[in-house]
């Protein structure tokens, strides 16, 4: 079983940054894909970024290419989100994922990942 957990959120101005981290702990995650979701208040969660299994290759949502990356040590325990020229409209709670079944087809669902982080909120102020 592999148990992740979130921090680094935080007040930030818009045009700010924040860097979060994901701690794996458990079963060792090799061959998981890694991602990191969103959701603001009376909204779906949001895929923001992630890793497909070992192959290194990163995706990410439309809106947040070029303001957020994806990375990880070279052990694979730790999961970071880098972002930068942050807006207003990206306040929400940001949760890390994984899952070792999916299909890079359903990386962006959030049905599809079996682990969950406990999030954390992430506040940009106008």
């Amino acid at each position: 079983q592999v148990q992740l957990g979130e921090s680094g959120g935080g007040l930030v101005q818009a045009g700010g940054s924040l860097s979060l981290v994901c701690a794996i702990s458990g079963r060792t995650p090799s061959g998981y894909t890694m991602a990191w979701f969103r959701q603001a208040p009376g909204k779906e969660r949001e895929f923001v970024a992630a890793f497909f299994r070992n192959y290194g290759r990163t995706y990410y949502a439309d809106s947040m290419k070029g303001r957020f990356t994806i990375s990880r040590d070279n052990a694979k325990t730790t999961v970071f989100l880098q972002m930068h020229n942050l807006k207003p409209e990206d306040t929400a709670v940001y949760y890390c994922a994984a899952s070792e079944t999916i299909i890079l087809g359903r990386i962006r669902s959030y049905e599809a990942y079996q682990h969950w982080g406990q999030g954390t909120q992430v506040t940009v102020s106008s």
